[in-house]
Formats: structure tokens, C-alpha cells, sequence
């Protein structure tokens, strides 16, 4: 299947993951693809790529205590997020491919 968007979304992920930014592009990376982070981010990064809608002012709030800035919090989250979608669209375009096979099979 040839995906019309393909160049797009890798110019996001480069942009997201390996671009400037305030956070260490390793650890957007990481964070972005389950890798291992410090240990203060561990629990907001799982928190976030699995029950986004539980995040809190606090869940920030602790993270800027443990020293990081605003800046730094909002890249690791749009990581974080990224990844957690690509993981996703990875899912569903491998369910899709195997009902074309499966399709593909009986007919």
C-alpha cells in the first residue's frame, strides 16, 4: 500500500524527535519509542502514551519541580504523543494489511 502522506510524517518525526529544541533530542526519542528515560520522567511518559486523559496540573507541576522548564515539559509531551500515534497507526495499518490477505485468500 503506498501512503500519500509517508514524506509528510517522516518530516514530523524528524522535526519532533530529532529537531532544536530545549529537551535532549535522546530523550524525546526515547520518550517517543518506549526507550529508557531519567527516572523523574518514567511515570508522566507512560501516563501520557497510555491515559492521556488522566494527566494533571500536578503530573506537571511535579515535573517542573524535578527542574525542567515549560518548554521542556511541552516537547517531551508532543513526543511522547507522536509516538504513541505512530505506534497506533502501525496497529491499525498492520490489521488492515492482514484483512487484505485474509480477503485476498478466500477469494
Amino acid at each position: 500500500m503506498n501512503d500519500p502522506y509517508a514524506d509528510r510524517m517522516n518530516r514530523l518525526e524528524q522535526a519532533v524527535l530529532s529537531g532544536s529544541g530545549q529537551l535532549a533530542a535522546v530523550v524525546r526519542q526515547a520518550a517517543a519509542f518506549s526507550g529508557a528515560v531519567p527516572t523523574e520522567l518514567a511515570q508522566y511518559v507512560h501516563k501520557v502514551s497510555q491515559f492521556a486523559y488522566k494527566v494533571t496540573d500536578e503530573d506537571v507541576a511535579a515535573l517542573r519541580e524535578a527542574g525542567y522548564s515549560e518548554d521542556q515539559i511541552f516537547e517531551l509531551t508532543v513526543s511522547i504523543a507522536l509516538g504513541a500515534g505512530l505506534s497506533r497507526l502501525k496497529v491499525g495499518r498492520a490489521a488492515l494489511a492482514e484483512g487484505a490477505d485474509d480477503a485476498t485468500a478466500h477469494s
